[in-house]
Protein backbone atom coordinates (compact mmCIF):
# COMPACT_ATOMS: atom_id res chain seq x y z
CA UNK A 1 0.00 0.00 0.00
CA UNK A 2 1.44 3.32 -1.23
CA UNK A 3 1.55 6.55 1.15
CA UNK A 4 -1.65 7.80 -0.93
CA UNK A 5 -3.78 4.81 -0.10
CA UNK A 6 -2.48 4.99 4.01
CA UNK A 7 -3.62 8.55 3.76
CA UNK A 8 -6.79 8.42 1.89
CA UNK A 9 -7.46 5.80 4.55
CA UNK A 10 -6.71 7.72 6.90
CA UNK A 11 -8.56 10.69 6.02
CA UNK A 12 -11.12 10.84 3.15
CA UNK A 13 -11.54 14.39 3.50
CA UNK A 14 -9.97 17.72 2.93
CA UNK A 15 -10.83 21.18 4.38
CA UNK A 16 -9.78 24.01 1.90
CA UNK A 17 -9.85 27.87 2.33
CA UNK A 18 -8.63 29.69 -0.77
CA UNK A 19 -8.02 29.32 -3.97
CA UNK A 20 -9.78 25.73 -3.98
CA UNK A 21 -13.30 26.81 -3.43
CA UNK A 22 -15.92 26.93 -4.90
CA UNK A 23 -15.83 29.80 -7.91
CA UNK A 24 -12.05 30.26 -7.11
CA UNK A 25 -9.45 29.95 -9.46
CA UNK A 26 -8.00 26.01 -8.33
CA UNK A 27 -11.50 24.56 -7.96
CA UNK A 28 -11.07 22.52 -10.68
CA UNK A 29 -8.40 20.36 -8.69
CA UNK A 30 -11.88 19.19 -6.96
CA UNK A 31 -13.37 17.91 -9.92
CA UNK A 32 -15.23 14.77 -9.03
CA UNK A 33 -14.58 15.52 -5.34
CA UNK A 34 -18.21 15.98 -3.61
CA UNK A 35 -18.57 18.78 -0.98
CA UNK A 36 -19.74 17.59 2.41
CA UNK A 37 -20.14 21.13 3.92
CA UNK A 38 -18.90 24.14 6.09
CA UNK A 39 -17.08 25.12 9.23
CA UNK A 40 -15.09 27.58 10.61
CA UNK A 41 -11.85 26.39 12.40
CA UNK A 42 -10.20 28.23 15.23
CA UNK A 43 -7.21 25.64 14.88
CA UNK A 44 -5.80 27.68 12.23
CA UNK A 45 -5.11 31.42 11.26
CA UNK A 46 -5.35 32.71 7.41
CA UNK A 47 -2.64 34.58 6.13
CA UNK A 48 -2.90 36.71 2.70
CA UNK A 49 0.54 35.77 0.44
CA UNK A 50 -0.67 37.76 -2.17
CA UNK A 51 -2.01 35.75 -5.03
CA UNK A 52 -3.28 33.09 -2.45
CA UNK A 53 -3.65 32.36 1.08
CA UNK A 54 -1.67 30.61 3.89
CA UNK A 55 -2.74 28.82 6.74
CA UNK A 56 -0.89 28.23 10.28
CA UNK A 57 -1.76 26.03 12.85
CA UNK A 58 -2.40 28.39 15.52
CA UNK A 59 -5.70 29.65 17.70
CA UNK A 60 -7.45 32.43 15.79
CA UNK A 61 -11.40 33.50 15.75
CA UNK A 62 -11.54 31.02 13.08
CA UNK A 63 -10.92 30.26 9.20
CA UNK A 64 -14.18 29.53 6.98
CA UNK A 65 -13.63 26.21 5.15
CA UNK A 66 -15.21 24.02 2.68
CA UNK A 67 -14.92 20.15 3.26
CA UNK A 68 -14.73 17.59 0.32
CA UNK A 69 -14.70 14.39 -0.17
CA UNK A 70 -12.09 12.54 -1.95
CA UNK A 71 -9.92 9.88 -3.17
CA UNK A 72 -6.58 8.72 -3.62
CA UNK A 73 -6.04 10.41 -6.79
CA UNK A 74 -7.48 13.34 -5.94
CA UNK A 75 -5.35 13.24 -2.59
CA UNK A 76 -2.14 12.92 -5.18
CA UNK A 77 -3.20 16.20 -7.24
CA UNK A 78 -3.94 18.17 -4.78
CA UNK A 79 -0.65 17.77 -2.85
CA UNK A 80 1.08 18.31 -6.39
CA UNK A 81 -0.48 21.77 -6.65
CA UNK A 82 0.39 22.71 -2.69
CA UNK A 83 4.12 21.10 -3.40
CA UNK A 84 3.48 18.63 -0.75
CA UNK A 85 6.08 16.22 -0.69
CA UNK A 86 5.03 13.52 1.62
CA UNK A 87 8.65 12.40 1.97
CA UNK A 88 9.66 15.18 3.24
CA UNK A 89 7.18 17.91 4.12
CA UNK A 90 8.89 20.60 6.15
CA UNK A 91 10.63 21.06 2.37
CA UNK A 92 7.32 21.81 0.14
CA UNK A 93 5.64 25.20 0.25
CA UNK A 94 2.73 23.49 2.04
CA UNK A 95 2.47 20.13 4.89
CA UNK A 96 -0.53 18.62 5.66
CA UNK A 97 -2.36 18.07 8.85
CA UNK A 98 -5.40 15.82 9.97
CA UNK A 99 -8.10 18.95 11.69
CA UNK A 100 -11.13 18.01 13.14
CA UNK A 101 -13.93 19.34 11.80
CA UNK A 102 -17.61 19.29 12.29
CA UNK A 103 -17.91 16.84 9.46
CA UNK A 104 -15.31 14.70 10.60
CA UNK A 105 -11.93 14.71 10.15
CA UNK A 106 -9.88 15.94 7.27
CA UNK A 107 -6.26 16.80 5.52
CA UNK A 108 -5.76 20.64 5.60
CA UNK A 109 -2.67 22.34 3.96
CA UNK A 110 -0.79 24.01 5.98
CA UNK A 111 1.75 26.69 4.90
CA UNK A 112 5.97 25.99 5.59
CA UNK A 113 7.59 29.60 5.32
CA UNK A 114 7.20 31.95 7.98
CA UNK A 115 4.33 34.27 7.95
CA UNK A 116 4.72 38.61 7.92
CA UNK A 117 2.06 38.98 10.97
CA UNK A 118 0.76 42.20 9.07
CA UNK A 119 -1.26 39.72 6.47
CA UNK A 120 -2.93 37.95 8.83
CA UNK A 121 -6.51 37.73 7.96
CA UNK A 122 -8.84 38.20 10.98
CA UNK A 123 -12.33 37.84 9.01
CA UNK A 124 -10.91 34.23 8.47
CA UNK A 125 -12.23 34.95 5.02
CA UNK A 126 -9.94 35.46 1.89
CA UNK A 127 -10.87 37.51 -0.48
CA UNK A 128 -9.20 36.94 -4.53
CA UNK A 129 -8.80 39.99 -5.51
CA UNK A 130 -6.74 39.33 -8.68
Amino acid sequence: MDYLQRDILRCPRVAVYGTLKKGRRNHHWLEGATLIGHDRLDAITLYDLGPYPGAKLAPSNGTVVEIYAINAQQLARLDELEDYFHHAPDKGVYDRAVLTTRHGEAWCYLYNANIDESALISSGEWQDAR
